[in-house]
């Protein structure tokens, strides 16, 4: 993701000057054009502070981020459509990235091409850079002969997926900063004023009620253990994290996801955006729609929509239409999908109607995360407005009964 300081014109005639992130400057004109405005100027930003650290430790772990293989496969579609062979194309590639891994990478793979191989088996040779969609979709290609085509197709399902899991983690982090934000100032009045209120009322001598001794016991536990307080907290968090890399706890999360209230629609409607916009592509590519289904099903990380994209490989085996297995699991996908891919299957036409459905599963989420910290919002201030008058209500009551007996 590269930063851009850009000049718009706003429909009222405005001129300003603001900083946006996007993936290329492609990317950038349509976000723009999205929020009616003119783009009149852009200068891309070098990386620096964070961005540049995390960029540099990528490369030095040996790690080819996402972003590296959209600009690749978009890259190379443009060389090619110019008239470029793949040979120098990835040459210029090579030169062009600063990451050392993906560097060694296309450089062995330019080498592989040079003695004969294909550029779909000389990807395959390295699956932790470039997975089974890459691999099946330049095959395809290869095959049509429309290598070009299927690269740009490839780079702009890819980075959908990217800008559309960005989106969902970015709306996220609001709740999670204000959540730890609750535990420091919590922890910290334990710790500082807590204490100094006990001490009033022990010399006072006053008859403290249940909730101001549970208050005073909280604050002694994590005053007089503080590091092993916070170390159980960390340890709760690494475990949480744990449970959730095993098995059972990875298959409960994945029942769960999709049914979390208000979160579980946007984890549904982002399911079915994935589902849709990367079997688009792959049908689009000229594969066929079982191998497309096996591919997508890699790509989905839920367990049970893997289950349902293998339900519906059995179903197109026997000479059943897939969308029947989609109509059936309403639970986790949007009875919408199920209904556009019969439509798309009736007509012959299920590339298009999944990117149509893609689209507007992509919109939606769009919209929805913008308005998750609006819905969350409430929710969020009932939670600190119940611990806060909890507090109040503890540690105020004593100092009224003292008031009252002077």
């Amino acid at each position: 993701m590269a930063r851009f300081e850009i000049k718009i014109l706003s429909k009222e005639g405005k001129v300003s000057v603001r900083t946006i992130e996007a993936l290329n400057k492609t990317t950038l004109y349509e976000q723009v054009r999205q929020g009616g405005e003119r783009l009149v100027g852009s200068k891309e930003l070098s990386e620096n502070g964070l961005e540049g650290i995390v960029n540099h430790i990528n490369s030095f772990l040996g790690k080819v981020k996402l972003q590296e293989k959209v600009m690749f496969a978009r890259n190379v579609s443009a060389m090619l459509s110019a008239g470029l062979a793949l040979s120098r194309a990835l040459s210029i590639m090579e030169r062009q990235t600063k990451n050392q891994k993906f560097k060694k990478v296309l450089r062995e793979i330019n080498e592989n091409i040079s003695k004969g191989d294909t550029f779909s088996n000389s990807l395959a040779k390295y699956p932790d850079v470039f997975p089974k969609i890459f691999v099946s979709m330049v095959r395809a290609g290869e095959e049509s002969g429309g290598l070009g085509d299927a690269l740009n197709t490839l780079s702009d399902q890819m980075e959908k997926t990217y800008l559309l899991l960005k989106k969902i983690k970015g709306a996220m982090i609001y709740p999670v900063i204000i959540m730890f934000v609750m535990v420091v100032i919590g922890s910290l009045m334990m710790i500082f004023v807590v204490p100094s209120l006990t001490a009033t009322f022990k010399e006072l001598h006053v008859k403290l009620p249940a909730s101001t001794q549970f208050i005073i016991a909280v604050s002694d536990l994590i005053k007089n253990h503080t590091i092993a307080f916070f170390s159980s907290i960390v340890g709760i968090i690494v475990g949480f994290l744990a449970l959730l890399r095993t098995a059972p706890g990875k298959k409960a999360f994945d029942y769960l996801s999709p049914r979390i209230p208000i979160i579980g629609k946007i984890v549904q409607e982002s399911y079915a955006a994935r589902t849709a916009r990367t079997l688009s592509s792959l049908l689009q590519a000229g594969v066929e729609v079982v191998t497309a289904l096996t591919i997508t099903k890699e790509v989905l990380s839920n367990s049970y929509y893997q289950n349902v994209l293998s339900e519906a490989q059995k179903s197109i085996e026997k000479g059943a239409p897939m969308s029947k297995v989609f109509m059936d699991h309403e639970e986790i996908y949007p009875i919408l999908v199920g209904e556009m891919m019969s439509v798309g299957e009736e007509t012959g036409a299920l590339s298009d109607m999944l990117h149509k459905l893609a689209l507007f599963y992509e919109n939606e989420v769009d919209q929805k995360t913008k308005d998750l910290s609006t819905i969350i919002e409430p929710f969020l201030m009932l939670f600190i407005g119940v611990g806060v008058g909890f507090f109040a209500v503890a540690m105020i009551s004593p100092t009224y009964s003292v008031l009252s007996n002077i």
